[in-house]
């Protein structure tokens, strides 16, 4: 059948069940998933996450959120768990089962052995009333009336509740544990998303020449501290050494709209007073947002409230933030 016509609307029904699938879970959200998150935040031992098929995929990813977002996990196969995997697991860890039906023969085989070694036990389940959710202490109810695939099949609006409400215990979690964007970088220091989070523009001025000139330069000796620096900019300084303006490669082409004669121009007759700046211990990002605000290419940085140099676009471009 030549469903070509029908792709659009296919794709928009398969994302319209699922986004009513997850909104749906909030009537779930219930004592048992607020006791399930104080029984983990009580725990003195990890997160283990486990299932099996696609339930597997969507624990591992679960796993994946806790460690990045401050609860220590890890993730167990429920087959691999009954032919020796079971082993990882210590008495004072907290298992989450992560099943559709919460019948599949390897939960029922798990589940007695996990309850034999005194585990604290949360179903994350679409049957409530299974075998997997009866014998649990918490269940996290992610009942959904249908799959989005035509035959009712294949795991699709499962997985994608199952996945929703792993991210909302996740938060939860993070929540509780006052999980700052200060702990969330110290565990992503690799990548664009670390440096986001923990580069400082300390990190990146101090690479770049800091060009300055006095409120009484010429224009010559302007030019060619702009130009030797190769920053496009120059900080302007009076007699005590205090940040008085900027003059950019731009203030010096308007010049030339604005004079008819060059001779005697000084720096304070060109310069941008007040110029933005940011302290260096802000974080780079920072500072690429105030680019981005304001579109300009640098920015000059200060250090206790004294001129100490410039941070360019180009830097942050290297830094991989743009």
């Amino acid at each position: 059948m030549n469903i070509t016509k029908n792709i659009k609307s296919i794709a928009k029904n398969v994302l319209q069940e699922e986004a009513a699938a997850i909104l749906k879970l909030t009537d779930y959200i219930n004592e048992d998933f607020e006791n399930c998150v104080q029984a983990i935040l009580n725990s003195t031992g990890r997160v283990v996450v486990t299932g099996i098929g696609k339930s597997a995929n969507i624990a591992s990813k679960i796993v994946a959120t806790l460690n990045s977002t401050g609860t220590p996990a890890l993730f167990m196969h429920a087959a691999d768990a009954i032919h020796g995997d079971l082993g990882m697991i210590q008495a004072n860890d907290f298992v989450i089962c992560l099943s559709k039906s919460g019948n599949t023969p390897e939960i029922k085989v798990l589940v007695p052995l996990l309850k034999r070694k005194g585990t604290q036990l949360a179903a994350l389940v679409s049957n409530v009333d299974s075998y997997l959710a009866q014998q649990a202490d918490f269940v996290l109810n992610a009942t959904i009336e249908r799959e989005a695939c035509p035959n009712n099949l294949a795991p699709t609006t499962s997985t994608t509740a199952h996945l929703a409400l792993g991210d909302a215990l996740a938060v939860c979690l993070l929540e509780a544990r006052d999980f700052s964007k200060e702990d969330f970088g110290a565990l992503h220091p690799g990548g664009s998303l670390g440096k986001r989070l923990y580069l400082k523009v300390e990190d990146i001025y101090s690479l770049n020449a800091a060009p300055q000139v006095k409120e009484d330069a010429t224009l010559k000796e302007i030019i060619i501290e702009i130009s030797s620096k190769r920053l496009g900019a120059t900080a302007v300084l009076d007699n005590f050494g205090t940040l008085t303006g900027i003059i950019t490669d731009g203030d010096l082409r308007r010049m030339l709209s604005n004079f008819d004669n060059l001779s005697g121009i000084t720096a304070a007759a060109i310069m941008t007073p007040s110029p933005l700046t940011i302290d260096c211990d802000a974080y780079a990002v920072e500072a690429l947002a105030i680019m981005q605000q304001k579109n300009i290419t640098q920015l000059i940085v200060t250090k206790g409230g004294t001129f100490a140099g410039f941070v360019h676009l180009h830097d942050l471009l290297k830094e991989g933030l743009v």
